[in-house]
């Protein structure tokens, strides 16, 4: 709609995972060099961690791309919310394996056959999986135990482990240990600053086709995007793409920071998110807590309304379960 009013050939601010948008700040050329080197030289567990929006899976897409040069071939989990056998069955048919076994002695049995064959062909071999926050202990076990196909000098099958920050605070649980001490890389994106912030929308505007981007989204409208943003690519994409269709609808040679300013109002960026409580927390522990606290408060309001009388005091106590012979203050 906007794109030949703002000299665009197509859509800057897709939030897509399009490779050819992908801005490298320091993080994510960091990244990315470290999932790169960690296949090629067959490392075997490498972990990518890093807050939603921040460009995880772009980053992944942009690595897939880099290798497909022939010799590697990957599966690809984007749904982690599987059981250990399905989790083997998807793995095996997007290897393009037959999964008619019917047992996970058999699955592990063509997996293995299959990564070894490709091994001794000098081929190499990659999982990816995606959202890997979400995988149970019981799955996480199995992963473990795939890095268990190696020689004595590297693994045969490469595993990339990419989630949110909560993947890290998996990892630490004891039950976790021995994968925890199998990771040889780990990185972390982190929300980009300001400059880079600028760099990625001028960077993106100009893949697009724009020649002038910091004309069209000057410093003043970038600073509001940041502050709006936190600096969280999902969040700028969103920010822009819609900005872009006001000013389009306004006929405005320019993306304003009151422009900016009302797409984050209409889409409600500046509502917090309320903390919620712990999982381990029920509703009979916090109504026994409640009941707690209120007993308390009412002996609290007893006793100081008899604290001048000695022996009301007594009185108040023994209700509450003191016997006679106990001390009391």
């Amino acid at each position: 709609m906007y794109k030949q009013f703002y000299c665009l050939t197509k859509n800057p601010f897709e939030i897509t995972p399009d490779p050819s948008f992908l801005f490298m700040s320091k993080r994510h050329n960091e990244a990315l060099a470290t999932l790169y080197y960690g296949v090629r030289r067959r490392k075997g567990f490498v972990v990518l961690t890093g807050e939603v929006g921040t460009g995880k899976t772009l980053l992944i897409r942009s690595l897939l791309q880099l290798l497909k040069l022939g010799d590697v071939q990957y599966a690809y989990l984007f749904n982690s919310r599987l059981g250990p056998t399905e989790f083997l069955q998807y793995i095996a048919g997007d290897f393009r394996l037959p999964i008619s076994a019917k047992t996970k002695s058999e699955l592990l049995l063509k997996l293995s056959s299959f990564v070894v064959s490709r091994f001794m062909k000098g081929l190499t071999t990659v999982l990816v999986v995606d959202e890997a926050h979400h995988l149970s202990e019981e799955v996480l076990e199995e992963i473990r135990l795939l890095t268990n196909l190696e020689t004595a000098e590297e693994k045969l099958l490469q595993i990339l482990l990419v989630g949110q920050p909560e993947l890290d605070e998996k990892l630490d649980s004891i039950n976790l240990r021995q994968l925890k001490q199998r990771i040889a890389l780990r990185c972390h994106l982190c929300p980009l600053v300001l400059e880079e912030i600028e760099g990625y929308i001028r960077r993106r505007l100009l893949v697009a086709g724009n020649a002038n981007p910091d004309t069209l989204f000057p410093f003043d409208t970038v600073l509001e995007i940041h502050r709006h943003s936190r600096g969280i690519p999902r969040v700028i994409n969103t920010l822009c793409e819609n900005a872009l269709l006001y000013g389009y609808s306004r006929r405005a040679s320019k993306i304003t920071p009151d422009i900016i300013e009302e797409v984050a109002m209409d889409f409600r960026l500046s509502i917090a998110h309320p903390t919620s409580l712990p999982d381990t927390v029920d509703s009979q522990s916090l109504r026994t807590v409640e009941d707690a606290a209120k007993t308390l408060l009412d002996l609290y309001a007893t006793l100081r309304q008899t604290q001048s009388g000695g022996a009301k005091l007594r009185e108040v106590v023994r209700n509450v379960g003191v016997r006679e012979d106990e001390p009391y203050i």
